[in-house]
């Protein structure tokens, strides 16, 4: 089958790789209709070559039709049309009982001391092959596999399987109170969706970037817009009578604009021996932390900032003292995708489309293509906001 495949740093390709197969009893194997690039996959692409070995099949955000089940699979049947959760869970355990299901004890990926394991994600997430290839084997099928229906086009369903829930789980960590307003950094893919997930649960929302069409695609689902200028600080606490909004969803982590030193420090050790770079990013890791700082400084007194984007750093700088006067409260963490199921759902298959998710694809194209998306989509060329690949 072909397949989008890690090759070294900012270097990948696709394919042929050997087809997916059944090898427990509780897999199933998909072909996969649809897969999206994630903005997690430009931290494998830039910065987590230490993690990744070459031919790594990567992709966490996928749908299909189910092809072949194991025997002691049960809810899942040939033919069903599924999503597939990025998260693997096994639904039984002490994490999984309390809806900690990206920290489910059964996969944790002890050997890095790392949660669940997950989908394309590297070393540190059990390096399970992706969904950005032809077929997909599916981990635990009965409890990982979400069907859905078969009348409403993928792009309905397809962000189901992260940055729909990632961004639900954002603004319910940001603690947004009835009425209140949400600032949202970043306008990519799930930012966009928290956007709109404040918009639909009635807050003023506020969006942040520095990216025209991002913007724009905001302003269509009623977010007010600012770029990302020297003084947005300033603008947005005098759009919020002084005080600064209730509560932010950083929807961009660790590859925040403000640095470039520090990307070129990722860089490196990615390039190196991986031996000595995975010893560099566990024990010196940094992140460019512009977003996050940003958030820290406009959020008001007593505030919430909810972290989406995702952060590897073992040595990064925190404000304290900040934090501490100022009251605020931090929750975060990787996305507890099964739990968002039940809620989302009606969502998506509402005729209304109220979370837009038919509106936020701007590049559909061939797997054939995909090597080029991962440039165009991280240099944000084109007008690129969401990429999916048809296999």
């Amino acid at each position: 089958m072909k397949a989008l495949t890690y090759q070294s740093v900012t270097n990948v390709s696709v394919e042929d790789v050997p087809d997916a197969q059944i090898i427990d009893s509780t897999d199933a194997v998909i072909k996969v209709t649809s897969a999206a690039i994630c903005g997690s996959d430009l931290h494998l692409y830039d910065a987590l070559g230490a993690f990744l070995d070459k031919g790594d099949v990567l992709g966490h955000e996928t749908m299909g039709v189910v092809t072949h089940v194991g025997s002691d699979v049960t809810r899942i049947a040939v033919g069903d049309r599924v999503v597939v959760p990025f998260v693997i869970a096994c639904g039984e355990c002490f994490m999984c009982t309390r809806g900690l299901f990206s920290q489910c004890e059964t996969t944790q990926v002890t050997e890095y001391d790392s949660g669940a394991t997950l989908y394309g994600f590297s070393k540190l997430y059990g390096q399970v092959p992706g969904g950005q290839a032809e077929q997909l084997r599916i981990a635990r099928a009965d409890f990982n596999l979400v069907k859905v229906g078969s009348e409403l086009p993928d792009e309905r369903y397809l962000f189901l399987s992260d940055i729909l829930p990632t961004a639900w789980q954002g603004v319910e960590y940001a603690q947004v109170p009835d009425g209140g307003t949400l600032v949202v950094l970043g306008l990519g893919p799930v930012g966009q969706f928290a956007s709109r997930i404040g918009r639909h649960r009635g807050y003023r929302v506020i969006g942040i970037d520095p990216v025209p069409e991002r913007r724009a695609m905001a302003e269509r689902h009623g977010v007010e817009v600012l770029d990302l200028t020297k003084d947005v600080a300033d603008v947005v606490k005098g759009m919020t009578d002084g005080r600064g909004p209730d509560s932010v969803v950083d929807a961009v982590g660790m590859e925040a604009h403000e640095h470039a030193g520090i990307g070129l420090v990722q860089k490196f050790a990615a390039a190196l021996p991986d031996s000595i770079g995975q010893a560099v990013m566990q024990k010196a890791g940094i992140d460019s932390l512009g977003a996050m700082h940003l958030a820290f400084e406009i959020v008001r007194r007593g505030g919430t900032v909810s972290l989406s984007g995702v952060y590897g750093g073992t040595a990064d700088p925190t404000p304290f003292l900040t934090l501490f006067d100022k009251q605020i409260t931090i929750k975060m963490g990787q996305c507890n995708v099964q739990k968002w199921m039940d809620t989302l759902m009606p969502l998506v298959e509402d005729p209304s489309d109220p979370l837009g998710t038919e509106d936020l694809v701007t590049h559909p194209v061939p797997l054939s293509q995909a090597a080029e998306m991962y440039d165009v989509f991280k240099n944000k060329e084109d007008g690129c906001i969401k990429v999916v690949l048809k296999p």
